[in-house]
């Protein structure tokens, strides 16, 4: 199993009974998910179109569509770190047609990295599943004079005035610095609006390095422009076997994997964020939405709401604790 799937399934048996009542708020109407839905449903994204995360939002929209019957839209809201976006699905009815595609920057990183915010990941949100699951690659240009992750330290150390690294979210920035905090390389950061720009910016030069997602690395990957060096996974991946993990490679700190997941505003009922789960997760394991997840090297996790939930509540302290030691807040 994969490991994503692993401290999952831990994280749910741990807490999952102990925050349910918390994060899946009873319906005062009657619990009722009947006729659901009668209008078009609305899917915010955090990050520009391109991204994994919208395309993964895009591929799912879809085909939920297809079964329940209305438009599933897909509307992008970059910026702010993905309050943009929370903002917006916060301002929104508790009644299932304004959903969130919420990345682990929306439903952990923020909360390790920011003391004030306009939302509470275990408070403001009704989870729904966790859609997609993905590792990052730490990834340069071909043209950069290195072929390995100590070779890339080295031109960092060596090139201060050239050591930077792109990012959209606070997911990025925590695990590069965790990265920079074990190596001692003087990487400083540059946002960007979605993956796919951090891409291009590698391309062009622009920035030296970045850990990337692979639904927008991989085509670069192919064809030469990109290599990565490592992959922050425990182990290495089965769609690119000669990465090396970073603890291969040496440098220690916390793996990780990337979660793409779907929430609604916290009060939507009940009923209808089961209706959601099951529909979700149908989807996800259809036959041609896992060939193109495939395709993105992502897979499928799936699962319901009171997982999620309680995986959501599992990685926020340990997050934190990283946070708190390489001495970073975005406030």
């Amino acid at each position: 199993m994969r490991d994503f799937a692993v401290r999952l399934a831990a994280a749910t048996l741990m807490i999952a009974s102990s925050i349910a009542l918390a994060v899946r708020p009873v319906d005062a109407q009657g619990d009722t998910a009947a006729g659901y839905p009668k209008q078009p449903i609305k899917v915010l994204v955090p990050f520009a179109a391109g991204g994994g995360n919208d395309i993964i939002a895009r591929v799912v929209s879809q085909k939920l569509s297809e079964r329940v019957g209305q438009p599933v839209l897909v509307e992008n809201k970059p910026g702010g770190a993905g309050f943009v976006a929370i903002d917006t699905l916060l301002r929104s009815p508790a009644d299932g047609y304004t959903l969130l595609v919420a990345p682990s920057s929306v439903t952990v990183f923020n909360a390790a990295l920011y003391s004030k915010m306009s939302y509470d990941p275990l408070k403001s949100f009704a989870p729904i599943t966790v859609m997609a699951a993905f590792p990052f690659y730490l990834t340069v240009n071909t043209n950069l004079p290195v072929k390995t992750v100590a070779d890339l330290v080295a031109y960092a150390k060596s090139n201060p005035d050239k050591a930077n690294y792109g990012g959209t979210s606070g997911v990025f920035q925590l695990v590069t610095e965790q990265f920079k905090q074990n190596t001692g390389a003087p990487f400083e950061y540059i946002p960007f609006k979605s993956t796919a720009e951090v891409a291009t910016a590698l391309i062009n030069g622009q920035i030296t390095m970045a850990f990337v997602d692979p639904a927008p690395l991989f085509g670069h990957i192919k064809s030469g422009k990109l290599k990565a060096l490592a992959v922050t996974t425990e182990k290495r991946s089965a769609d690119l076997p000669d990465v090396p993990s970073l603890a291969e490679v040496g440098v220690g700190g916390v793996p990780y994997e990337g979660g793409t997941g779907l929430v609604a505003p916290a009060g939507t009922p009940a009923a209808i964020v089961k209706k959601l789960e099951a529909e979700v997760n149908a989807v996800i394991r259809a036959p041609d939405v896992t060939e193109r997840f495939k395709q993105l090297s992502v897979y499928a996790v799936g699962g319901t709401a009171d997982e999620f939930a309680a995986s959501i509540a599992h990685n926020i302290p340990i997050w934190k604790a990283v946070a708190q030691k390489a001495n970073l807040k975005l406030d």
